[in-house]
């Protein structure tokens, strides 16, 4: 619920902003939507998996200088734990599906 707010609320700020940018430069947020948002269809990320990723995306892009950003493979590591809960896969079952789902992107 609150990522629903979050992204709605970042998207009309984008929208609202967009109609006077024509003069003006994009603050850093407005890009770092611009580029997750477009990471996001670039791997055509649909529903829950795109709020995820695009949530992600923009704390990561606001995090504190002193924080490090998620390696692709630590972002990979989250998502496929993201699927294998939403499946309620436990056990064998679940390090299987980790397996796989991890060399899919390697």
């Amino acid at each position: 619920m609150k990522t629903t707010i979050l992204l709605t609320l970042l998207s009309s700020a984008f929208l609202m902003s967009s109609a006077n940018a024509a003069d003006k430069t994009p603050t850093p947020q407005q890009q770092r939507m611009t580029t997750c948002n477009q990471q996001a269809t670039a791997k055509t990320l649909k529903g829950d998996e795109r709020k995820t990723y695009m949530s992600d995306c923009l704390k990561n892009g606001a995090s504190k200088p002193d924080e490090k950003s998620l390696t692709p493979q630590q972002q990979r590591m989250r998502e496929c734990n993201v699927q294998a809960t939403e499946q309620s896969l436990k056990g064998d079952d679940r390090k299987k599906f980790m397996s796989g789902c991890l060399k899919k992107q390697a």
